[in-house]
């Protein structure tokens, strides 16, 4: 049952999400924290650790979540649950594609949805920083050092240093800090 359920789930997610994996995460968050499958704190790991792995954000959280909740069997029914929608939809695409690719109707939509992507990768940035920083006391220091290090990966992706790089130095600086702390 709880294959089922972890397919399910996910192919929701995966149906119904446009902007892939950032987009995704405020619905991963949702679903996997009302089923109880991970805690705020393990969404939080698991998005670093899905950042540092190779392969789509999306892939890599359905994944560890369905392994962490159903061993190998949950992690390949999540994971073929979030892909499979996807899949389907880029081979309907695919087949009419040419046929609609100056319409003025589809160009018009997908404008509108970049601004819905955006929100949706915002609302998981602003969930996320809830998860990270004690709100009650935003001028901790824990909290400022942590922001000034979010600040300078944000500059760095800014100025399109390679993203290795910002990984790199911010897990160095994450571990600086903690064995300071």
């Amino acid at each position: 049952m709880i294959y089922l359920r972890l397919f399910w789930e996910f192919f929701k997610i995966g149906m119904f999400t446009f902007g892939g994996g950032y987009a995704m995460l405020p619905l991963i968050q949702q679903t996997v924290t009302q089923n109880h499958w991970i805690t705020e704190k393990q969404m939080i790991d698991f998005i670093a650790v899905s950042e540092s792995t190779p392969g789509p954000l999306a892939v890599n959280m359905s994944t560890y979540i369905g392994m962490r909740t159903a061993g190998v069997g949950g992690a390949l029914c999540a994971t073929f649950g979030v892909v499979f929608p996807s899949f389907v939809i880029i081979l309907l695409i695919s087949g009419c594609y040419h046929k609609f690719q100056n319409s003025s109707i589809i160009k018009s939509v997908m404008a509108g949805l970049q601004p819905a992507v955006v929100a949706l990768i915002a609302a998981a940035l602003l969930s996320a920083s809830r998860s990270v920083f004690d709100m009650g006391d935003l001028f901790a220091e824990d909290n400022l050092i942590s922001a000034v290090i979010v600040l300078s990966a944000g500059f760095l992706c800014y100025k399109k240093k390679p993203p290795i790089i910002v990984i790199g130095m911010s897990a160095l600086v994450g571990m600086l800090f903690g064995m300071l702390v």
